[in-house]
């Protein structure tokens, strides 16, 4: 998949219109930005920008407004730290779209920056609705995705632009695209996923896209106790998937027939309740009692898959192996974590909660990557591409 980047059109001069993916967290009693990773991701295609004399023009959504304007999603606070980071003044626009953005752009001189306000105060966005669509467009000259984390969604601002202005991929998108395909089409071997989290309804596309990809497959968190429901194990309090059990039988006759190894919990940490407070026990899936739930993979279970990971010469990790945001519950997914981050492989981590933990235990230099995109990710593995990727036309051959 070889899409046309920010490389291959002249920017000197432009308004460029570029997507970003500047949904930062926040402190929920300040609103202070807590991470400011995803401003940084977007650091290489806006210096390289500003290098090339470009009038930039940034837009992203901020939270979920549901279409209204929500005075604590401001994109102010984010245009402030870029600002920081950048050492340069990067002015806010009032509004994503209008009269008064437009004279703002007018009024753009070479390597100025602006950043639009956010898009989702707009309905227009999200239904991509022609009209917004094309208010947004008339602002650039020259459309850049490289929000990866939103190129699963066919909005008004990752889509329809890309659609009526000449469009590109920035370099964060384009590392994205190369590293996931290089998953699917070539990865060095042994190929070993991880997929944890809560419900296999999440991950049931990529789960059947991987299984023939793979060369071992590593199930943890909360969805293999549909897994060991399936083995016939008695799963006690844990949550489990009825109307994917047929789904599960699919993906393990796969990898027999395939001769794919497809590794489950040998033991568990359950609990009575869903409580820090709760005493954590270790019992082997064979004894998991009927008044508890499973909260992390147990010690053993650590052991077989961090030897299984060692073997490893690419590994894919997407999904929390355990309730990582309780501390005693965090400990399978924190030690995984780190056994990850100690491999000589290439060790590609897949975005979304499994990131958090990364950049929480400050590993993500020791990662080989790190994906902008929890959804995103797994949509791409999933089909092989996303709607805002096909939106960008590849390079002629």
């Amino acid at each position: 998949m070889d899409k046309m980047t920010v490389r291959d059109v002249k920017v000197a001069g432009k308004r460029v219109l570029v997507r970003v993916d500047f949904n930062v967290p926040q402190d929920r009693k300040t609103g202070a930005i807590t991470d400011d990773s995803r401003i940084r991701a977007a650091l290489p295609t806006i210096k390289y920008l500003l290098q090339h004399d470009a009038r930039i023009i940034l837009m992203s959504h901020f939270g979920r407004p549901d279409g209204k304007m929500v005075e604590g999603l401001r994109m102010g606070i984010v245009a402030k730290r870029l600002s920081e980071i950048l050492g340069k003044p990067v002015k806010s626009a009032p509004d994503s779209i209008g009269p008064q953005v437009e004279e703002m752009v007018a009024a753009m001189k070479n390597g100025d920056i602006l950043m639009l306000e956010n898009l989702r105060f707009h309905p227009g966005e999200e239904a991509a609705y022609p009209v917004f669509t094309q208010s947004l467009a008339r602002l650039g000259e020259i459309y850049v995705n490289d929000a990866f984390g939103s190129a699963h969604r066919p909005h008004a601002s990752v889509t329809g632009v890309a659609r009526i202005l000449p469009s590109v991929v920035g370099f964060l998108m384009e590392n994205e695209i190369k590293t996931l395909s290089s998953l699917l089409e070539n990865p060095n071997r042994p190929f070993v996923a991880l997929i944890g989290g809560a419900k296999i309804s999440d991950k049931v596309t990529i789960l059947q896209n991987m299984i023939s990809k793979v060369d071992s497959l590593l199930i943890g968190g909360g969805m293999a106790a549909t897994f060991l429901k399936v083995e016939g194990y008695e799963i006690g309090k844990s949550l489990f998937e009825p109307d994917k059990l047929d789904v599960v039988i699919k993906i393990m006759h796969t990898a027999e027939d395939k001769k794919i190894r497809l590794e489950l919990p040998i033991d568990e940490v359950v609990v009575t309740e869903i409580d820090a407070r709760s005493a954590p026990q270790v019992v082997p899936v064979t004894s998991i009692p009927k008044d508890r739930q499973i909260v992390d993979i147990g010690p053993q279970t650590i052991k077989n898959f961090s030897e299984e990971l060692r073997r490893a010469r690419t590994v894919f990790w997407n999904g929390p192996v355990g309730i990582y945001e309780i501390a005693p519950f965090a400990i399978g997914t924190h030690g995984i974590a780190r056994l990850v981050a100690s491999l000589k492989a290439a060790t590609i981590i897949g975005g979304g909660s499994t990131a958090e933990v990364i950049r929480e235990l400050k590993l993500t230099d020791k990662m080989t990557f790190v994906s902008t995109g929890g959804g995103a990710s797994l949509e791409f593995l999933s089909a092989g591409t996303l709607p805002g990727v096909e939106a960008i036309p590849d390079k002629k051959k």
